[in-house]
């Protein structure tokens, strides 16, 4: 599930609070956008052994409406699945949203860590939301170890089409963060070195759409103490179904 690297790191400038507040503004342009979060309106998975044909789907369509392609693993099967994502310039949750909170910059929540790579292809099972309690097989290919608040993690960050992203999880979820955890790529400093900054932990996809299928935070992705930093949900005007 590559997920839009408008949120991607950037490397370290002499305005932290400026280049932060010039990442928000580019989320909210990426959010809003013809194909972003919040223009997604449905997924429409097809039977075994059928492939998409997008111009098909197109056909009929109101004006605005955009048609890709998405594939995944049957659960059950292990065999590919293939389906077609509808895209909305004009959804609904395009016009009720309000923008997404967040916490004040804090530079405490840069943090820089250890990162070790692993040989080979291993892959960590990470539940995802759509699949009522399945878990799917994701690449790691490294570890990232850190101490926070005298608690020592390491963290499994996966591979988002060549960057690292982690899921993680906090006391903050379900109160002032979005519930279902958050997630933040990580910028690679050195060979065995990467910078976490969680002042750009943002919310996953389906926190704009319950038609994205998101992974949910490993056990050894959830950090004992509130993480203060980064998105917190976003804001819709009254009125607008919660389904988030």
């Amino acid at each position: 599930m590559p997920v839009s690297h408008s949120a991607a790191p950037v490397p370290p400038t002499d305005d932290p609070v400026g280049e932060w507040a010039a990442w928000r503004a580019d989320r909210d342009r990426s959010l809003t956008s013809a194909t972003g979060n919040l223009a997604l309106t449905e997924t429409r998975w097809l039977p075994v052994g059928e492939t998409p044909d997008r111009e098909a789907a197109r056909a009929g369509q109101p004006e605005g409406v955009t048609v890709t392609t998405v594939a995944r693993t049957d659960l059950v099967t292990g065999e590919p699945e293939h389906g077609l994502r509808f895209w909305a310039a004009d959804a609904p949750a395009i016009r009720a949203y309000e923008g997404t909170e967040a916490f004040p910059y804090d530079p405490a929540w840069v943090l820089d860590a250890e990162y070790a790579p692993v040989e080979g292809a291993r892959k960590v099972a990470f539940e995802h939301i759509r699949d009522n309690g399945g878990s799917r097989d994701l690449v790691v290919p490294g570890d990232i170890s850190l101490t926070v608040d005298g608690r020592e993690y390491t963290l499994s960050a996966f591979d988002d089409d060549g960057v690292l992203l982690l899921v993680f999880g906090d006391p903050t979820n379900g109160d002032t963060t979005y519930g279902a955890g958050r997630f933040l790529f990580v910028t690679r400093t050195g060979e065995s070195t990467v910078r976490l900054d969680f002042n750009r932990a943002f919310v996953p996809p389906c926190g704009y759409s319950d038609q994205y299928n998101c992974p949910m935070p490993p056990r050894q992705n959830r950090f004992h103490l509130p993480v203060r930093a980064g998105e917190k949900r976003p804001v819709f005007r009254d009125g607008f179904p919660d389904s988030h």
